[in-house]
């Protein structure tokens, strides 16, 4: 049966988490918590009337939250061990449209076939698939290209990296519906950097890498550069820029990069340059109204 998240269904779900990460093909976008303590602060200490677990026989055996994402929601799980997912996925869907969102988005792994075959048989449809590279501390530099140069952005300025962004990406909009002030904070402190590429003619923006940084790992968020510029080995140009910072930070143990199923030639660099794939994220779309 469906149950909002209660402090007493704490401890079993930490441990259904830790359960999901032993096996990629039970992972689906989760919580980061793993501990009960960490789970109150990250579901309970916000809305806890958007997370629910799947209980049987006594026991939490699946779950499910509705997060804000883009101009809808995004679903945490659904996680499902034992008990009828689909139940548990028909209530978050029925959640999701009371709270008048208008698209219901879903993150499970390529592999995870239980989740992907629930969220089908409620009319979600695949998106497209994000694939994810990680590689160990090494050399990463590359030649900026003649005509151009790469720095640091500090601070950044919202409406360059919008106008840059808008040019740049052709198929993912999130970050254009950020505000001014949603942006800066973004890039305040030191767990996010920002490195643009210019023309030297014109001083034009025409390329930037996001960089953030975790404890032992550092992750190039994007990479883009404008059509007029590609092809000149700028993309190569910003990785190597934000690697050399990620590995200049003694701590940094590793670098992930990612890239959508249609950007081939991304995947193939990665590769050529002894990144391994870890993971392969199937982006799902329920429409609401």
């Amino acid at each position: 049966m469906n149950r909002p998240v209660a402090q007493s269904h704490l401890s079993q779900l930490a441990e259904l988490l830790c359960w999901m990460d032993e096996a990629p093909e039970r992972r689906s976008l989760a919580p980061e918590a793993r501990t009960p303590e960490g789970l109150w602060w990250e579901v309970l200490a916000g809305e806890s009337d958007k997370a629910w677990v799947w209980i049987e026989a006594g026991r939490v055996q699946g779950y499910g939250a509705l997060v804000p994402f883009w101009e809808g929601a995004a679903l945490e799980g659904p996680i499902i061990r034992g008990g009828d997912g689909r139940a548990l996925l028909e209530h978050l869907v029925k959640k999701a449209r009371q709270e008048g969102f208008s698209t219901l988005y879903a993150f499970p792994e390529a592999c995870n076939r239980q989740a992907r075959g629930l969220l089908e048989q409620m009319g979600f449809s695949a998106e497209h698939t994000t694939y994810f590279y990680c590689i160990q501390r090494t050399d990463l530099a590359y030649p900026v290209p003649a005509g151009y140069k790469i720095e640091r952005a500090e601070p950044c300025d919202p409406q360059t990296y919008r106008n840059l962004y808008s040019r740049a990406e052709d198929g993912w909009s999130l970050r254009l519906h950020w505000t001014d002030e949603e942006l800066r904070q973004h890039f305040i402190g030191s767990e996010v950097e920002l490195f643009m590429a210019y023309a030297d003619a014109t001083g034009e923006p025409v390329g930037m890498a996001e960089l953030e940084l975790d404890d032992t790992r550092a992750e190039i968020a994007y990479i883009g550069v404008v059509p007029e510029a590609r092809g000149k080995g700028l993309g190569r140009a910003l990785l190597g820029a934000a690697a050399e910072w990620a590995f200049a930070n003694p701590h940094i143990e590793t670098l992930q990069v990612r890239a959508h199923d249609h950007e081939k030639a991304a995947q193939a660099l990665y590769e050529r340059l002894g990144f391994k794939q870890t993971s392969a994220v199937v982006t799902y779309a329920l429409e609401l109204y």
